[in-house]
């Protein structure tokens, strides 16, 4: 089977069982494969014999945590991962975009909205190492201190040190890479990263910003790379060099 007949495969880790069936048929029926494991050790089960496109993970599972789990996932792969939150539960949804997760939905949700965010997740992954012309054509980016591999989508520091990113940070970083020198509302950053509307009071960007400084270094009460701008949003201010 080629890569243009093979199906995405979706592993959905919930404790509920009618859950799982009932997102398992649905996504089937409409052109994915689909997977589902009850808790975080079937789901490294599940991960170890099959080739998995994208997680859908709840959060709120027996043993070990949907947290900790999002946080090893973000940590030690580029799996993309969607999280299911209880509704209203707004600090877990916080946490888990801070580790990397690239999108959330709150219980109880619309199949079809669930199916909407997988395929747009898996656009936006599929879309790496970048939008660009710079990061298609070049293969590393200078900044700073810093270099971004945009085959191996990771960050080298000064001292040659290697830094993951997760996927939502990997987005996040080349969009700034893109335009350096230019202030991007939340708004504009939004879309460019996760190619959605902002909703009123909407956090997330500002999370993963936060999360991207911590990893370039960049003290959020006096950044260096990505600055705030007052009522308007934020602007990446170091130059950028692609390598020749």
């Amino acid at each position: 089977m080629n890569n243009k007949q093979r199906k995405d495969h979706v592993l959905v880790v919930d404790d509920d069982a009618e859950i799982r069936q009932l997102l398992k048929a649905y996504l089937e029926t409409h052109g994915l494969r689909a997977s589902t494991a009850a808790d975080g050790k079937l789901m490294w089960d599940e991960l170890d014999k099959k080739k998995i496109d994208l997680i859908v993970l709840d959060l709120m599972l027996p043993g070990e945590s949907g947290l900790s789990l999002c946080r090893k996932l973000c940590a030690d792969s580029q799996i993309p991962v969607i999280m299911l939150t209880a509704l209203g539960e707004e600090t877990d949804r916080i946490v888990g975009l801070e580790m990397g997760a690239d999108d959330y939905l709150a219980k109880p949700f619309n199949p079809r909205e669930l199916l909407a965010r997988i395929h747009s997740v898996l656009r936006r992954a599929r879309a790496l190492p970048g939008s660009s012309e710079q990061t298609k054509q070049k293969g590393r980016l200078h900044f700073a201190s810093w270099t971004l591999d945009t085959v191996a989508r990771h960050l080298i520091s000064a001292d040659n040190v290697v830094v993951p990113l997760s996927g939502g940070e990997y987005r996040l970083l080349t969009v700034f890479l893109d335009r350096p020198n230019r202030v991007l509302s939340r708004d504009q950053l939004l879309e460019l990263v996760s190619g959605k509307e902002a909703l009123p009071f909407d956090r997330s960007i500002d999370v993963q910003v936060g999360r991207l400084r911590k990893r370039l270094g960049d003290d959020s009460r006096e950044p260096r790379l990505i600055k705030t701008v007052r009522s308007a949003g934020y602007i990446f201010t170091e130059k950028v060099r692609a390598e020749e």
